[in-house]
């Protein structure tokens, strides 16, 4: 099969290796890096530029008039701590409180 139900299998290894490139959306519906806190945007070129999951992983980050994440996938927090204990704790992905409609998962917004 093919689409997005397709693709979730791969994200937990995915972010096995990328989990030091995670960003999480705040409540004010900005990105920021898990673990140094840094404004990152989604690019605008992104296949989810739209729906703002709540987190994400990215290959690169891109310097322009903003920080860009490139090469973006939505993961769900607890595979951080699963993949890499040695780097996140249960404190780094707690859930903090989010608007209505932001931050939703994209089964939850179907």
């Amino acid at each position: 099969s093919s689409g997005i139900n397709a693709e979730w299998p791969l994200r937990p290894g995915i972010t096995s290796g990328y989990f030091y490139h995670t960003a999480r959306l705040t409540a004010n519906g900005l990105y920021k890096t898990v673990k140094h806190q840094q404004s990152v945007h989604i690019h605008p070129n992104s296949s989810i530029f739209e729906e703002q999951p709540k987190w994400i992983i990215y290959h690169e980050l891109v310097q322009t008039s903003k920080e860009y994440m490139r090469q973006t996938i939505e993961i769900e927090s607890k595979w951080l701590v699963e993949v890499a204990p040695h780097y996140y704790k249960e404190k780094d992905i707690e859930d903090k409180k989010m608007p209505k409609k932001m931050g939703k998962a994209r089964a939850e917004l179907q």
